[in-house]
């Protein structure tokens, strides 16, 4: 039972695996060349031989049949070869489609050449210009006589200006000004520009009038050999030189805040301290026409003066005065070489007579023929005759009283004069100014100060 179950398990076996073992060696697969074309072929399975024992059925009894292991075949059986496959050849590619070759690029045909320019035809020549002849001579009218020769001038004399040589005297052929009276108002002339006839050489200087001079020494301490407050104003008179080495200053305008601050004071005695400095030429003038004092300083008179030259009633020769005879003697060193013009008639249109042209005329007249020009004015807080005159002067000189002007008014005083050149403030009034305390042996010059009695009146 057990063999037969066995044979069953093996031919069933060798049929999952295909390999039937062949009946006689002729059937035995013969060998297959390899240049022999192949064909893929179906292996055939034949049929078991009719000598192989037929299984019988048999009724398995046991309920889990046990599967036996797998039995090799036996050796003597060949193994089975199987015809190679024949592999279908592949044709080769194409080979790509050849790159066609670019035609050459067609030469562009040449330009024609740029024909010539004609030449330029040349201009005919100009005439000859032609000379005008010249116009006959104007044939002099019978009886016509030759004009009159002019005067000249002669040199002057005057030792405080030298006016230039062979210069033509106009006030000879000017007609005389008519004298004011002296109760009509002083009106200011109607406005006209400014003439040239008032060159420098139209002025002779040695015309004008010389007036006794009776100086008052004790408002003129300039006038001193030596002396504390002379030092003073030599000092103020070397600031003025100072300034002068770097700009233009030969015209100052000495004025004040408010009155009684000593602006007069200040201009006569600079006036003064110039004129000795080397006998410099010196004009002083006195544009305070509403208080004038300073011709009662020198002791002269102030008619006629400079509200009437503004006026149109005077001449510039006119309002001018020189130290005829000055007593005392010794004040001659100082005042010789100095030059007055009076303020005239003290006048209520002083505002307007100051604003015309006429004063800008005499500044511009005279300046060729001095060193310094010190103008007094009016105080510039209260009216505005300093801030007119100050338009014609190169520079602005301030004072203030020491203990008396207050800050309020001095700055007041600038803001009215912001359009002018200012030199700076003088301090007026000092109580006792610095002292040289025995420098280089200088203590004597208390004795010759003059503020003690200046004090003493002030008291």
């Amino acid at each position: 039972m057990s063999k037969i179950y066995e044979a069953l398990l093996r031919a069933e076996k060798d049929r999952l695996a295909g390999v039937i073992p062949p009946a006689s060696p002729a059937d035995a697969p013969q060998p297959v060349h390899a240049a022999s074309a192949v064909a893929v072929a179906e292996p055939v399975v034949e049929a078991a031989p009719e000598a192989w024992p037929q299984p019988e059925a048999a009724v398995l009894e046991t309920a889990d049949p046990v599967v036996p292991a797998f039995v090799a075949p036996p050796p003597s059986q060949p193994a089975v070869v199987y015809p190679p496959v024949e592999t279908a050849q592949v044709a080769p590619p194409p080979p790509p489609p050849a790159t066609p070759t670019l035609s050459a690029t067609p030469t562009l045909p040449a330009l024609p050449a740029t024909p010539a320019l004609p030449a330029t035809p040349k201009l005919p020549a100009l005439p000859a210009q032609t000379v005008a002849p010249p116009l006959p001579a104007t044939p002099k009218l019978p009886g016509t006589p030759p004009p009159p020769a002019q005067p000249t001038a002669s040199l002057p004399t005057h030792p405080a200006a030298v006016a230039p040589p062979s210069t033509q005297d106009r006030r000879s052929a000017a007609p005389a000004t008519p004298a004011a009276r002296p109760d009509a108002p002083l009106v200011a002339p109607a406005f006209t520009p400014p003439s040239t006839g008032h060159a420098a050489g139209a002025l002779d200087l040695s015309k004008v009038k010389s007036m006794p001079w009776n100086p008052s020494s004790y408002h003129l301490p300039a006038l001193e050999d030596r002396g504390r407050s002379v030092e003073q104003f030599r000092s103020l008179r070397s600031r003025m030189h100072e300034f002068r080495d770097l700009n233009t200053l030969k015209s100052i305008l000495v004025t004040s805040g408010l009155p009684q601050e000593g602006k007069s004071f200040i201009a006569a005695n600079l006036a003064v301290a110039f004129a000795r400095h080397k006998s410099s030429r010196v004009l002083l003038i006195d544009g305070d026409m509403r208080r004038s004092s300073l011709h009662q300083l020198l002791g002269t008179t102030g008619e006629p003066g400079l509200a009437e030259y503004l006026a149109g009633d005077a001449s510039v020769l006119d309002i001018m005065q020189t130290a005829g005879v000055i007593t005392p003697s010794t004040a001659a060193h100082g005042l010789s070489s100095l030059t007055f013009i009076g303020a005239g008639r003290d006048t209520n249109t002083a505002a307007d007579l100051s604003g015309n042209y006429r004063f800008d005329q005499l500044i511009e007249t005279v300046s060729p023929f001095f060193d310094w020009i010190v103008v007094d004015s009016s105080p510039v807080n209260l009216v505005a005759d300093a801030v007119n005159l100050a338009r014609a002067c190169d520079g602005v000189l301030l004072v203030a009283r020491a203990g008396a002007t207050k800050f309020e008014v001095a700055q007041r005083a600038l803001i009215e004069l912001k359009a002018s050149t200012i030199l700076g403030f003088v301090l007026n009034a000092v109580p006792k100014p610095p002292s040289s305390g025995g420098y280089y042996g200088y203590d004597n010059y208390d004795s010759y100060d003059t503020y003690e009695a200046l004090e003493k009146t002030d008291a």
